[in-house]
């Protein structure tokens, strides 16, 4: 090998590694997101994926279950909450739109009012069963639905005025979440 090849191999050999170092670089800041806090969302009403109690459909008392959270990303000003049921006939029917929860808030006590502004100044949207609040699970009889319970920490508070829709929240909420969470519950006749 020659003084002037070895050279060459030795400039390939730097080279190959500075590219090498850039690509872990790039890839560890750039094209791998940020890591930033979870957002879990729980129950001691249901748990994950298990049936939900009577208690808490149609066929009970009908009152909202207990939900809670871990800490949001700092920036959090408010929370909503949305529940729907995908599996529904027609379309998603929607049973809880919750909006404007202080951010500070980490839980929802079971059985919250129907009311449409909270002491805290949450309020509440129209559910599919056209009242305010909560309206739980009541499926036809057949086959099991799953039921979501979304949570969104958003950025702000949002702008509208009680007995909002789903839609309008979450045209609403557009821009603003900052982290998310569901927790998906069963019920059938």
């Amino acid at each position: 090998m020659t003084p002037t090849s070895r050279k060459r191999l030795i400039i390939a050999g730097a080279v190959f590694v500075l590219v090498c170092a850039i690509c872990l670089v790039i890839r560890r800041y750039y094209l791998q997101p940020p890591p930033g806090p979870t957002l879990q969302l729980s129950s001691t009403s249901f748990q994950a994926d298990t049936d939900i109690a009577a208690k808490f459909t149609c066929d009970g008392q009908d009152v909202s279950p207990e939900l809670a959270w871990g800490n949001p990303p700092t920036e959090t000003r408010s929370f909503a909450v949305v529940a729907d049921d995908p599996d529904a006939p027609t379309k998603t029917v929607v049973h809880w739109v919750l909006y404007n929860v202080p951010g500070a808030t980490r839980s929802l006590p079971e059985g919250l009012p129907k009311d449409a502004t909270l002491p805290d100044g949450s309020r509440q949207g129209r559910n599919d069963r056209g009242s305010r609040g909560y309206s739980g699970p009541c499926p036809p009889r057949g086959p099991t639905h799953h039921y979501f319970f979304k949570l969104y920490a958003l950025d702000s508070t949002i702008d509208l005025k009680p007995d909002a829709g789903k839609e309008d929240l979450e045209h609403a909420m557009e821009g603003h979440i900052l982290a998310q969470s569901q927790l998906i519950g069963r019920f059938h006749h």
